[in-house]
């Protein structure tokens, strides 16, 4: 009797054995708010699990936030984020590297190194608004891109950069190039701004 015990509580011992672990994928995460970065403004690497939403619900116990969602036949949607919920032509959507996917944010597996970012929208005839992204093209200047839907990048016009919180720069260009220089900024980060987008990453 204890021999049959015994293989009785072994044998789904050996079953999990067999089956693989998936490791959570380490990944960058933003959270833009309507007014305010929520979390993660130089868009730091955490444990963010399988997919788009995991990364959102990780995020989340790191930075404190409240997070909601919603059950519909299409499955999970995050219908409030901090304190706004979803209304009429806003919501909350994101972009896996840069590209809305087609499909809800669960059935979007991420692999070490993406980049995800979810952001407060406010949709219109023309879609919802641009994100701003932010690179460094020399010692202290900075270039800002704007970035469609499908991962396209434009120059962002007009956009300004704000050192801090206080300092702001305008960048200069055409039809090439928003570029703007700083002066030496030691422990201060960098963003970006332009009406109608939601703002970009940080950088030293």
């Amino acid at each position: 009797m204890f021999r049959r015990f015994c293989l009785f509580v072994a044998a789904p011992a050996v079953v999990l054995a067999l089956v693989p672990v998936a490791s959570a994928a380490r990944v960058h995460v933003r959270v833009e708010g309507k007014t305010r970065t929520i979390f993660g403004a130089s868009q730091p690497v955490i444990e963010g699990g399988a997919n788009a939403l995991t990364a959102l619900d990780a995020a989340s116990v790191l930075g404190e936030f409240f997070v909601h969602r919603a059950a519909t036949s299409f499955g999970p949607y995050v219908d409030q984020l901090g304190r706004y919920p979803a209304l009429g032509q806003t919501g909350w959507v994101f972009k896996v590297n840069g590209v809305s996917p087609p499909v809800g944010a669960d059935q979007v597996t991420l692999h070490d190194g993406d980049t995800v970012l979810w952001y407060w929208a406010q949709f219109g005839v023309a879609g919802g608004p641009k994100t701003l992204v932010l690179s460094r093209v020399g010692r202290r200047c900075y270039r800002v891109q704007a970035q469609d839907d499908n991962g396209r990048l434009t120059p962002a016009l007009g956009a300004v950069l704000h050192v801090g919180g206080g300092r702001t720069v305008r960048t200069q260009g055409a039809t090439q190039a928003a570029v703007g220089c700083v002066r030496r900024h030691p422990g201060l980060l960098v963003r970006a701004t332009l009406a109608g987008a939601v703002r970009s990453n940080a950088l030293p």
